[in-house]
């Protein structure tokens, strides 16, 4: 067969399940992976054979995209904030809302140097790293529970040559000095499990739930005890961020503000819904 036939038969297998525009990006993202190729690259070879290798690739790629797993996890790489992160099932993929909160902090501060930074439950490395990358001469701490996580983290630092200080804690236990940090960021577990029923099983079957899912009980588990630390951590006027969900926004800015914040605000991402808040150190 030919790279345009195959081509043809991925779409047409994909578009079903995810439909005719995902099917075609992931279309390309399976050639960029095997092949190196761009969208232009596969116009120029799609009259070439595919070797037996390639096909076999293709094969087994496009049976694991059928039983729904996440591309990021087959191809092993997640695009983030013009990186390209090595991910495993022991970090959850990088979001592109999550690409909005780094730019909100980049731009904030982007007049400033020297920051100190510390990002709770960093997963794959994703916000740490970027803001490694993107806050001139910035010290970045990145802490996560999950010693598999942390070497994900550790080795995409290494990859994209980011110099950060990854520390294996449980954030219930994390005590870092007083007013050490001039920004915390944190996008922590914050789906409810009612909201289960509702989710797709690319991310109920292979994503960790441990850093998804929190009680219905205690949705503000995480936000409660970060909030604890950044108002002891957080240098004079420090900020902290969050991702949250959205129908808990009105809890965590009474939180927030009890926990003596000012400037407690909720930004919206892209589609409108309320993604995230920013605090400010009294």
């Amino acid at each position: 067969m030919k790279v345009k036939e195959y081509v043809k038969e991925i779409r047409l297998s994909l578009t079903p399940i995810y439909g005719e525009g995902e099917a075609k990006a992931m279309t390309r993202l399976i050639f960029h992976s095997l092949k190196g190729w761009n969208v232009t690259d596969m116009i120029i070879h799609e009259g070439d054979e595919v070797s037996e290798y390639i096909s076999g690739k293709i094969q087994e790629i496009l049976g694991r995209l059928l039983r729904h797993e996440p591309i990021q996890y087959i191809l092993g790489e997640a695009y983030f904030y013009g990186m390209n992160l090595s991910v495993d099932r022991s970090t959850l993929i990088p979001r592109p809302e999550t690409e909005e909160l780094v730019d909100m902090i980049v731009k904030e501060w982007s007049g400033s140097s020297d920051l100190r930074v510390l990002d709770i439950g960093t997963g794959s490395g994703a916000i740490a790293i970027a803001l490694t990358r993107n806050l001139p001469f910035s010290q970045v701490t990145a802490i996560d529970i999950s010693q598999d996580a942390l070497k994900a983290a550790q080795r995409n630092a290494e990859k994209l040559k980011a110099k950060i200080r990854f520390l294996n804690e449980d954030v219930f236990r994390y005590e870092p000095d007083p007013h050490s940090f001039d920004i915390i960021v944190s996008n922590p577990p914050y789906i409810d499990e009612s909201e289960k029923a509702a989710m797709e099983s690319n991310v109920l079957d292979y994503e960790p739930h441990t850093a998804l899912f929190v009680p219905d009980a205690t949705p503000l588990i995480f936000y409660s005890r970060i909030a604890e630390i950044a108002s002891a951590a957080l240098t004079e006027r420090g900020m902290l961020y969050f991702e949250i969900n959205p129908r808990h926004s009105e809890e965590l800015c009474a939180l927030l503000r009890n926990e003596g914040f000012a400037d407690v605000e909720v930004h919206r991402d892209i589609h409108g819904k309320e993604r995230f808040i920013s605090a400010r150190k009294k």
